[in-house]
């Protein structure tokens, strides 16, 4: 009986801890070092962002990214201009016209958008 006792009187003590007479001060300390902590991260972390951008924007220029993809556009835009007149014969007034390729391509992004945001959308319920 005397051990129940003991074991009440003993979780009462520790549910129960003293004010410290600094708790207010102590508090204060931490909260400020949290606050200059978040800071100095959220400066680290923006410098680090920029410099692996430049990285990155450097490694694309260096590797001729840009004229590669130019040229496999222009060829891309050439098979795909040449599929869509063997299926459609109606898509010669959409591609004579000045913007008709790139109003294909535009379309082509879309669709692939938007499957993009259903498959997000998807994931984000299962």
């Amino acid at each position: 009986m005397a051990e129940a006792d003991f074991e009440r009187s003993l979780e009462r003590l520790f549910s129960e801890a003293p004010e410290l007479p600094d708790a207010e001060a102590f508090a204060q300390r931490v909260q400020r070092r949290l606050d200059r902590g978040w800071a100095a991260r959220r400066a680290l972390i923006g410098v680090a962002g920029l410099v692996g951008g430049v990285i990155g924007a450097s490694q694309l220029i260096m590797s001729n990214l840009f004229d590669r993809a130019e040229a496999a556009s222009s060829e891309s835009a050439r098979v795909l201009t040449s599929g869509v007149k063997q299926l459609a014969p109606q898509a010669d007034l959409l591609l004579s016209r000045p913007a008709g390729v790139e109003t294909v391509w535009v379309a082509a992004g879309l669709a692939v958008l938007a499957m993009g945001f259903a498959i997000t959308r998807l994931i984000e319920e299962i």
